[in-house]
């Protein structure tokens, strides 16, 4: 506070002149307030004693420009000189009449403010006492005398010099003025109340002042206030006023002091509270000992002890378990480490150490699990049937094995890591659930989608507040057993950034060589996932990192195929929508017809989600008939399918035939993480000249596969019979449409040849033939990926040809039967193979297309027209 500070001033002032008593600062204090109380004269100092006559102040005065800080008239304020004008300016003074003009700067933080930088009024002063300290500087006690107001500057070297106006206050003499004094009187005494260290003899000699004149300054002198706040005191001509202004700012000064006193006093009844609890507790221990009972704390460390035997820990674990069980008894219950330890314990106790699940390994019951739950999926079902058979071969013929190897480093593997791969719909969670099912092991699923967190596999380190372990070892503790069946779900999309890698951190998790020994960061002792049944799934491996690849058995899931759809829908979809939808099985039934054209106009994908998203659309409108009393019993065939669903989504081949019915259009076949798909790829030429681009939102791969195919076709021009001024007159541009999707990758190269070819040779493409491969600038065909995906995509599209390299056809045997019975396959080694399978004959007469005709100039159509009448007049 203000007061505070000037009784420092004061203080330090005293000990810098050799007085260091505080009774002298005090007595200074007394006499200077009881000399403005008798009127005395301002400059009077105490050791002449003497009085004078009303002052006379010169028109002239020198001024000291005065950084964050206002002096009043009839206040003492100490001050500290430090520049060099402005000592000088001292000197002068104190060699002189002492009298100087004290005016507050307008920025308190500029140094050297001129004229113009300053506060137009001001206080005159007297110098009491001066002291040149050891650092420079000079130290000041000054008292106010009267106002003025700044007139011309005379002089600003050495220091600022100005004539000056004496401005008297308008001292009023009434009631109101009376009643607002004595009420800042009040405030005041109020706030240093509340202020311990406030001097009590400064607050009897402001309480006791009479003048409202002197109240005003007197308060404002040693109150906390803002720099313009003091100014505008000092510069209002009226005491009302002045009393005023004082008391707004008195009144706010009280709120925050009561604001910061209740706030002080909530944080000392916590304290003081938490204290008596403390003391309560003891005196509770004390007097449960004395009765032979245990206390609350006894009791629970007791309870942790019984459970940390009856977990079965590993040695490990228990050592640490019994290690922070001892520091948890000898803590105090209100210490903030205790909730730590006892939440860490708390962990231990409750995962899972010892407990399990006993599996059942009979291969037939598994095998009419899996059929029951999936149609098809025989790849997946074969593996999980292997696993069991092992195991159960494991535990019969356990008395006839060897004794176990003492290998540390080969050690023998009981889990398994498996990761099933591809599109969204074809069952790769649900088939997780029946392996747990067919075993009779608990299932457990955590979708690790989104996860950018080292810490949400591995866990947070205890010295953070609220940690936790990470999702595998919380995962665990709720299903309570220590070898669930555990899908990690969409492990493909987990992200990275400065948080951490968390595909990194599932390296040790999923690999069987170390899973055995996890440990994770909040519990600091090792786990055995060895147990556990992993089980993975993803749309795609290329955002999978390769060391995580690599510790995974991967099971492809391929797009079903029509039959398979239908089949599927029959024994699982439609009986899951009548039970859905409230309905009886015998009020909808749907024929074959109606669920092939679902199949083929409204879904076209690789799984079956739309597939039983559309039958349960066709569900709800027939039970909305039902409940409307519009029928009892519904047949669904193709033409309720379509006033139920509106009109279809997609056509058949007719749509395909139509657009390849122009030269230069090509079915591709090429695969996503959605399964196989069709993609076209459409060449035009213009007039110009060996200009080449390609759009669609493809990639580098993709533009590069363009050129590639470009130069094999430009290359072999003279062989396929291309003009050789083709390239020289136009300009070509591919296209691949559907270009608000991102497409890559180097299978299109057949295709993309093809349609360069087509355009402009002007054969068509064949009707209902598509291909894939990659080709070279040789003109050779690579092999590719995704063959299954992209056969089955071509199926549904009503493609019965398919081109694909040469390499790849050991690959057929992965297609079903059904689908290699109704389709063609060409395996071609060269892109001469490929066009030779993909194009129509050339026609007899060849035409280029879009090529421009020449039209002839009106010059020329009138010299033929003179020749041919010259001709006629000879005949």
């Amino acid at each position: 506070m203000a007061a505070e500070r000037w009784q420092s001033g004061i203080h330090e002032f005293f000990q810098s002149i050799g007085e260091t008593d505080d009774e002298l600062t005090r007595m200074f204090m007394s006499s200077a307030f009881s000399r403005i109380q008798k009127n005395d004269d301002p400059s009077a100092l105490p050791e002449n004693g003497e009085k004078s006559e009303k002052q006379k102040f010169p028109d002239v005065l020198p001024i000291l420009p005065l950084r964050g800080v206002v002096v009043y008239p009839n206040t003492a304020v100490p001050l500290t000189v430090g520049q060099a004008r402005s000592i000088k300016l001292v000197d002068d003074v104190v060699g002189g009449d002492k009298l100087v003009g004290l005016v507050a700067a307008l920025d308190p933080e500029k140094e050297t403010p001129g004229p113009h930088e300053l506060y137009q009024i001001g206080t005159i002063a007297t110098v009491h006492r001066l002291l040149r300290a050891p650092d420079g500087t000079v130290r000041l006690l000054v008292q106010g005398m009267e106002r003025f107001r700044l007139g011309e500057f005379v002089a600003e070297e050495p220091y600022l010099k100005a004539h000056i106006h004496l401005l008297p206050e308008t001292a009023e003499d009434n009631l109101e003025t009376s009643a607002l004094a004595r009420n800042a009187r009040d405030q005041f005494q109020q706030i240093t109340q509340m202020i311990p260290s406030f001097p009590d003899e400064l607050v009897g000699s402001i309480t006791s002042l009479e003048d409202p004149l002197q109240t005003a300054y007197t308060i404002a002198n040693f109150q906390r206030i803002k720099l313009q706040d003091a100014q505008d005191i000092l510069e209002l001509d009226s005491v009302y006023e002045k009393l005023k202004k004082l008391i707004g700012l008195l009144v706010r000064e009280a709120e925050v002091l009561q604001i910061g006193q209740k706030i002080q006093n909530e944080a000392r009844g916590e304290i003081e509270k938490v204290q008596r609890d403390y003391f309560l507790r003891e005196q509770m221990k004390a007097i449960q000992r004395e009765l032979g009972e245990k206390d609350e704390q006894s009791e629970e460390a007791e309870e942790f002890r019984k459970k940390i035997e009856e977990a079965k820990m590993p040695e490990e674990a228990l050592k640490q378990a019994k290690r922070e069980l001892d520091r948890l008894s000898r803590l105090p219950t209100a210490a903030a480490e205790y909730g730590i330890i006892r939440t860490y314990l708390d962990w231990l106790v409750t995962l899972p150490w010892s407990k399990s699940t006993n599996d059942n390994l009979d291969i037939t019951h598994a095998r009419e699990i899996l059929n029951k739950d999936h149609f098809g999926l025989e790849d997946v079902k074969d593996r999980i049937l292997e696993f069991l058979a092992i195991r159960k071969l494991r535990i019969d013929r356990k008395h006839e094995m060897k004794a176990p190897s003492d290998d540390v480093i080969h050690r023998d593997r009981e889990g398994v890591i498996l990761c099933f791969v591809g599109p969204p719909g074809v069952g790769k969670t649900s088939l997780g659930q029946s392996i747990a099912r067919a075993m009779e092991r608990k299932f457990i699923r955590a979708s690790l989608g989104g996860i950018r967190d080292e810490a949400e596999i591995r866990g947070h380190r205890r010295t953070y507040i609220g940690a936790m372990p990470g999702r595998i070892l919380q995962s665990l503790r709720r299903v309570d057993s220590k070898n669930p069946v555990f899908m990690l779900d969409e492990v493909d999309k987990l992200t990275y950034d400065f948080h951490g890698d968390p595909a990194s951190a599932l390296l040790e998790v999923l690999d069987p060589e170390q899973n055995s020994e996890f440990r994770d960061n909040y519990l600091e002792v090792s786990y055995d996932l060895s147990q556990v049944f992993f089980i993975t799934t993803a749309n795609t491996l290329e955002t999978i990192p390769g060391p995580l690849r690599d510790r995974m058995e991967m099971i492809f899931l391929s797009g079903y195929t029509e039959n398979e759809k239908i089949a599927i829908a029959r024994g699982y979809l439609i009986p899951r929508q009548i039970r859905e939808n409230s309905l009886r099985e015998g009020e909808i039934s749907f024929n074959d017809e109606a669920l092939k054209m679902i199949v083929r106009q409204y879904t076209r994908e690789a799984g079956v989600r739309n597939l039983e998203r559309k039958i349960g659309a066709v569900c709800r409108k027939v039970g909305t008939k039902i409940a409307e009393n519009k029928g009892e019993k519904f047949e669904i065939t193709p033409a309720l399918v379509e006033e139920y669903l509106d009109h279809p989504i997609y056509f058949g081949p007719e749509e395909m035939n139509k657009r390849t019915s122009i030269p230069g259009v090509v079915p591709g076949l090429a695969w996503t993480s959605f399964g196989g798909d069709i993609l076209f790829i459409e060449t035009t030429a213009m007039p110009g000249g060996r200009g080449f681009q390609v759009t669609g939102s493809i990639g580098n791969v993709m533009q590069e596969s363009a050129r590639a195919a470009l130069s094999y076709v430009r290359s072999r021009a003279a062989s396929l019979k291309i003009p050789q001024e083709f390239f020289e007159k136009y300009d070509l541009h591919m296209h691949i449409p559907a270009g608000a999707q991102p497409k890559d990758g180097p299978s299109a190269g057949v295709a993309m040849a093809t349609s360069l070819m087509s355009l402009i040779s002007g054969r068509k493409v064949k009707p209902q033939v598509g291909m894939t491969g990659e080709i070279t600038l040789r003109g050779q065909v690579l092999a590719i990926g995704g063959v299954k995906e992209k056969v089955l995509a071509a199926h549904r599209n009503g493609l019965t040809t398919v081109i694909l390299p040469k390499r790849n056809e050991q690959d057929i045997d992965d297609v079903p039967e059904e689908i290699r019975q109704s389709m063609k396959f060409i395996f071609a080694e060269s892109v001469e193979d490929v066009l030779n399978a993909a194009l129509e004959k050339a026609k007899p007469v060849k035409k280029q297309p879009n090529k421009p005709i020449k039209k002839k100039s009106t010059q020329a159509k009138v010299k033929k027209n003179v020749k041919a009448k010259n001709t006629a007049r000879r005949r």
